[in-house]
């Protein structure tokens, strides 16, 4: 499974990183600190997963993410998107713009890795 990062924060980022390196057959793509370069190596790249924290600059210039949302399944249709937050009650508005799924950056790793899991399964 090929996943592409997307998260402003360095040290979140790196996290992750370490995390999903230790899954089988998941590699990381891409990293991308903002909407400009998340939609760049949507296109370049072509990832199965998008891990996208909810609160990534740009995400939400229009008063919502949806268009954005809209533009990666365009240019990728069968991405997965997990939206990411620190702000559990972001579930509703996150699932409502198109993720597949919500994730609370407080939720232990292994929260994280069922959703990964759960769209690897989707996805195979």
């Amino acid at each position: 499974m090929r996943v592409l990062l997307a998260d402003d924060q360095p040290t979140l980022r790196s996290a992750v990183r370490l995390l999903l390196e230790q899954e089988p057959d998941v590699v990381i793509v891409a990293e991308a600190a903002d909407v400009a370069s998340l939609l760049a190596h949507t296109a370049a790249q072509y990832p199965d997963l998008l891990l996208l924290d909810w609160e990534l600059p740009g995400l939400h210039t229009t008063g919502s993410a949806r268009p954005v949302i809209n533009s990666l399944y365009a240019s990728c249709p069968s991405l997965h998107i997990i939206v990411l937050s620190g702000r559990p009650e972001a579930s509703r508005h996150a699932l409502a713009a198109g993720a597949n799924a919500f994730v609370s950056k407080a939720d232990p790793p292994e929260r994280l890795l069922a959703a990964l899991r759960r769209v690897k399964t989707k996805s195979e």
